[in-house]
C-alpha cells in the first residue's frame, strides 16, 4: 500500500496523514517519496518539510507497533524527480556505492525496512540508453550491501523492491527484467494510466485485458499483456505484485452523443474538489459524483461513468475484486494500490465503508467470494440502466476486520483524526475518524501511548502512562 506525503495538503475530509492509515488491510506500507540528491554525494533526501521527523517518517514507521509483521518501506524517486538524479547516482560504480552505502544508515536510523526504487524511468525521459544495464547493476548491488550488513548486525536484511512502468516502450528501454527479478524482494507493476487525457479521445486508466476493436500498439495498453510480457522475459509470477488504482482519468466529452471508448475529446475533465489535478480523480470524488451514467465494459473487465461532458474510467468494488481474483487464478504474488489516500478512507463519501475498494481487494485475495454491492449496469452494448443494489441482508459491507466500528461521540467528537486511549485498558486504543472510532489491540508487548499515539514497549512509556496501566 503506497502512502503519498503531499496527501497532507488536501482540503478538508480529503488530507490524508499517517494515522488515517488502516494497518489491517496492508502487509507492506511504502512511503512515497524521497529523492535523491542532485550532487555528489548521491544520497537520499527528504521532499517535504516534515519528511524527517515525528509527523512524516516517525509516525509512518510505529503503525509497525499497530500490528506485528507489518513492514514499512520508502520509496525513492517518482514522476517529478525526473531522471537527472538518478542519471548522475548510477553513471559510476562509484557513485552507486555512495548510494548504497549511504541508503542503509538513512533507512536504519529512520526505522524503514527497505527500499523501494520508483525512477521514472531508466532509459526514457532523458535518461541515456546505459542506464538500462547500470540500473540492473544497482539493483545487485543493493542486493548484496544489504544482505550483507543483515549478516554483519544480525538484523533482519534490508528489503529491495521497486516499481517498474507498464508501458511496453518503458519495459524495453530500461528494464533487464529477467536480471533485476532476480534480485529484487519484489516488483510492483505501475498497471496503470494506460490512456488518458493527453489522447484525444477515451480510453481507460487501467483495463485488464484486450478490447476486441484494439488493433496495433494498443493491444498492448492492459494489465494482462504487460505481466505475460514480464513473465516471458524471465520474471517469476511470484515475484510480481500487481497495481491497482484508486483513482480515474477523466476527459471532457465534445459531443455527448459519443459516450464510449474512443469517443473525441477536448482534453482534461475540470480538477475535482479534493485532488486538484485536472483530469485525474479520487475514488472518493468519483462515487459521490452526480448525474453520470455508469458503464462496466465486459471484455475489458473495467468501468466507465460519463455525463453529458465528461467520461472517467476508473475502478469500483466489482473491477477490483475482478483483478483481485485473477491475481489468484494466475498465480501471482499479489496486488498493490496507488494510493491509500485515494479510496474513500473515511466511508464519508461512498456509503460503502471506509477503505471500500482496498478492503474489497483484501477479501478476493483471501478468497471471498461474495459479489460486491455496487451499481449495477449492462454491458456496453445497447441501452444502459444504473441501479443502486443494497446490502444483503445480514451481510456486513466489511466482514474482513475484525474489529467493529463503534460511534463514540465523546471520546472522538472533534478529532479529524487521529488515536486515542482506550479507557481501563492500556493494551487497547482507538482510532478516530470524523467522530467514528475503531476498537483496536496493540501488538502483543506493547502499551499505547496517548502522548505519540502509538502502541511501545513498556520501558519507553511515561512514568505516569506506566502509573496509569499500573491501576
Amino acid at each position: 500500500c503506497y502512502y503519498t506525503n503531499w496527501s497532507q495538503y488536501r482540503p478538508g475530509t480529503g488530507k490524508f496523514i499517517p494515522s488515517n492509515i488502516d494497518v489491517s488491510l496492508c502487509d507492506d506500507l511504502i512511503y512515497a517519496f524521497a529523492f535523491l540528491s542532485e550532487s555528489r554525494p548521491c544520497t537520499l533526501t527528504p521532499i517535504e518539510w516534515n519528511d524527517d521527523g515525528s509527523n512524516g517518517y516517525e509516525q509512518f514507521t510505529s503503525l509497525k507497533m499497530l500490528k506485528p509483521g507489518l513492514r514499512t518501506l520508502l520509496a525513492v524517486g517518482g514522476w517529478t524527480m525526473g531522471t537527472t538524479s538518478m542519471t548522475l547516482m548510477l553513471s559510476t560504480q562509484e557513485t552507486r556505492a555512495e548510494f548504497v552505502s549511504s541508503s542503509i544508515e538513512y533507512l536504519r536510523s529512520r526505522n524503514f525496512d527497505g527500499l523501494d526504487l520508483d525512477f521514472e524511468y531508466p532509459g526514457s525521459r532523458g535518461s541515456p540508453p546505459e542506464d538500462k544495464q547500470r540500473f540492473a547493476s544497482l539493483v545487485q548491488e543493493l542486493k548484496a550491501a544489504y544482505d550483507e550488513e543483515g549478516r554483519q548486525t544480525g538484523q533482519t536484511p534490508l528489503m529491495v523492491t521497486a516499481a517498474l512502468g507498464a508501458p511496453k516502450s518503458v519495459i524495453d528501454n530500461g528494464y533487464q527484467v529477467e536480471q533485476i527479478c532476480q534480485d529484487l524482494d519484489y516488483i510492483s507493476l505501475m498497471s496503470y494510466d494506460f490512456e488518458g487525457a493527453w489522447n484525444p479521445y477515451t480510453g481507460h486508466n487501467a483495463p485488464l485485458k484486450v478490447r476486441s476493436d484494439q488493433v496495433g500498439n494498443d493491444v498492448y495498453l492492459n494489465v494482462e499483456w504487460v505481466v505475460n510480457y514480464l513473465v516471458e522475459q524471465g520474471c517469476p509470477k511470484d515475484k510480481l505484485i500487481i497495481g491497482i488504482p484508486t483513482y480515474g482519468r477523466a476527459f471532457s466529452l465534445i459531443d455527448p452523443s459519443q459516450t464510449g471508448f474512443k469517443a473525441p475529446t477536448g482534453g482534461a475533465a475540470p480538477a475535482g474538489p479534493f485532488t486538484r489535478e485536472a483530469g485525474f480523480y479520487g475514488y472518493y470524488e468519483i462515487c459521490s459524483s452526480q448525474g453520470f451514467t455508469r458503464v462496466f465494459d465486459s471484455e475489458s473487465k473495467v468501468a466507465y461513468q460519463y455525463s453529458d461532458s465528461v467520461w472517467i474510467g476508473f475502478d469500483d468494488r466489482e473491477t477490483v475484486r475482478k483483478k483481485a481474483q485473477w491475481i489468484n487464478q494466475e498465480g501471482y504474488m499479489g496486488a498493490m494500490i496507488w494510493s491509500l489516500d485515494l479510496d474513500d478512507f473515511t466511508g464519508s463519501f461512498c456509503s460503502e465503508g471506509s477503505y471500500p475498494l482496498l478492503t474489497e481487494i483484501n477479501l478476493a485475495l483471501n478468497g471471498d467470494s461474495t459479489t460486491p454491492t455496487t451499481k449495477t449496469t449492462t454491458t456496453t452494448s445497447g441501452p444502459v440502466t444504473t441501479t443502486t443494489t443494497a446490502p444483503p441482508a445480514g451481510k456486513s459491507q466489511r466482514p474482513l476486520s475484525p474489529r467493529a466500528t463503534i460511534s463514540f461521540s465523546d471520546t472522538c467528537e472533534g478529532l479529524d483524526s487521529g488515536y486515542v486511549a482506550y479507557p481501563g485498558d492500556c493494551t487497547k486504543f482507538y482510532q478516530c475518524v470524523n467522530g467514528q472510532g475503531t476498537e483496536n489491540m496493540c501488538a502483543p508487548g506493547t502499551f499505547f501511548c496517548p502522548s505519540m499515539g502509538i502502541c511501545n514497549w513498556w520501558d519507553a512509556l511515561t512514568d505516569e502512562r506506566k502509573e496509569e496501566c499500573s491501576d
